[in-house]
């Protein structure tokens, strides 16, 4: 919503803005409007979305790069916990403000630590007792998974097998669930089903967490097979319903010519 809009009054209006500048102002209606401190991924990813494309984004210098994935071979396909994300714009600020205090406490040791992406495994080794149980798991998920990023799209770029790729799917569910926790019972039962799911490479929770879809990448020849174990597994373990969506990986936001 804020993307489109920000895109149409652009176009309406001819303010001339690009697409950049357009995800910052959106960022700051998030900010400002919705009081959540978010970081620009997401509204990044509605205006610079490309068919068929992955994008990998550099928070910090803005620079990104796309990475086919073949939707022939394999689809991303999206299951509905049915859980609201009443928790998730207020624990989001949480997690940011611990993140925060995990850097203010690793520089005190290494200055040259300006933002987590800084810091490395060892230093956050090092700083456990000062970190305390709660921000050193903070840290600790924030840097694997900026590692799990870097060698997702390595592993595309290479060609690898997608069974490499969803590994690290699970990988980073386990650290959303264990260390910044922001999973629920009902997005973990489903992550638990995906590992014995027909077709399924990997999974893991997507979005503000506390609620909402997982993602699965699947073997397109078994999509079908995967959407039924799902279905069933999911209401013979908590008597729920299960929504599921194959995706597109489409363009972003844009005009639509009839």
């Amino acid at each position: 919503m804020e993307c489109g809009v920000a895109w149409g009054l652009n176009e309406m209006l001819n303010l001339g803005l690009d697409k950049m500048a357009l995800a910052h102002v959106a960022q700051k209606a998030e900010h400002e409007y919705a009081q959540v401190k978010s970081g620009i991924m997401d509204q990044f990813a509605s205006l610079f979305g490309k068919a068929g494309q992955v994008v990998r984004l550099d928070c910090r210098s803005l620079d990104y790069a796309y990475f086919s994935l073949d939707t022939n071979t394999s689809r991303l396909v999206l299951c509905n916990s049915g859980v609201k994300h009443q928790l998730a714009s207020s624990e989001y600020n949480k997690r940011r403000e611990e993140c925060t205090e995990g850097v203010r406490i690793l520089a005190q040791k290494n200055p040259a630590i300006k933002s987590l992406r800084d810091a490395t495994l060892p230093e956050i080794e090092a700083a456990k007792a000062e970190l305390g149980d709660v921000v050193y798991r903070r840290c600790r998920y924030v840097v694997e998974e900026n590692a799990r990023v870097e060698a997702m799209t390595a592993h595309l770029a290479a060609g690898h097998p997608l069974e490499e790729v969803g590994e690290l799917l699970y990988a980073s569910h386990a650290g959303l669930r264990d260390d910044y926790e922001v999973s629920c019972p009902e997005l973990d039962v489903l992550e638990e089903l995906a590992h014995q799911a027909p077709g399924c490479y990997g999974a893991r929770m997507m979005g503000g967490g506390f609620g909402g879809c997982t993602i699965n990448l699947v073997a397109a020849a078994e999509v079908d097979n995967f959407i039924a174990f799902m279905t069933k597994g999911y209401h013979d373990r908590l008597s729920l319903e299960l929504e599921t969506y194959v995706t597109t990986l489409a363009d972003g936001v844009g005009e639509l010519k009839a």
